[in-house]
This record gives structure tokens, sequence and C-alpha cells, in this order.
């Protein structure tokens, strides 16, 4: 029985609302401005008026997607050149770490060939 009732409780506070990071966002979350498209049709009386306005409302409205998706392009192209900057650097020093991971392989090798030639000669001398 006290189990169960400090387990719920204890769940309780696991899960409350305060605590989880996802709030933060609903919290701090900036909603676009609305558009003025929404709600701003006025009906004239004349049809061929009416129709006017429709095709200027769709202009406009053609144009703002138009720039939306140039921003979203140019966006998208900056982070791509970025991812890429990122790639170089990261290759770059991949490079490096290989260079030098080579010089030490070959240092060790030259100083395990010395050993073997001093160790040689010292062998040749005692006998």
């Amino acid at each position: 029985m006290w189990k169960q009732l400090s387990r719920s409780h204890v769940r309780s506070f696991a899960t409350r609302a305060s605590n989880s990071h996802h709030n933060n966002h609903r919290e701090n979350h900036k909603f676009l401005s609305p558009s003025s498209f929404v709600g701003s049709w006025q009906a004239p009386k004349d049809p061929k008026e009416a129709e006017a306005m429709l095709a200027q409302l769709r202009r406009d409205y053609a144009k703002q997607v138009k720039e939306v998706r140039k921003e979203y392009i140019t966006e998208m192209e900056a982070m791509a050149l970025e991812k890429q900057r990122k790639d170089e650097a990261r290759r770059e020093s991949l490079r490096v770490a290989n260079e030098e991971r080579k010089k030490l392989k070959a240092q060790a090798a030259q100083l395990r060939a010395q050993e073997r030639n001093i160790a040689k000669q010292q062998f040749q001398e005692t006998l």
C-alpha cells in the first residue's frame, strides 16, 4: 500500500508540467505576425472590381511567397556553406592528426632500428 502510494506520489512530481522543457518552448515561442490577407476581403458591389481586387490580392500573395522562398533558399545556402566549412575544418584536423601520427610512428620505427643496431653491435662485440 505504502509503496503504491509513494510511487504515484513520486510519479506526480516527475510528470509535473513545470518540469518539462517543452513547456518552456511553448511559453517562449514567437508567432508570426498576422497575415494581411486573412480577413482583408471586402466584397465590392461591382463583379469586375471584385475580380480586379482578387487578382491584386493574388499577385501580392505570390510576391510574398516568392520573398519567403528566396529567404529560405538563402538560409539553406548559408547552412550548406557552414556545413561545408565545418566538414573541411574537420577533414583538415584529421589530416594534421594523421600526419602527426605517421611522424611519431616513423620516429618510433627509427628508434627501434637504432636499438636493434646497438644490440647487434653489442652481440658481435661479445663474440
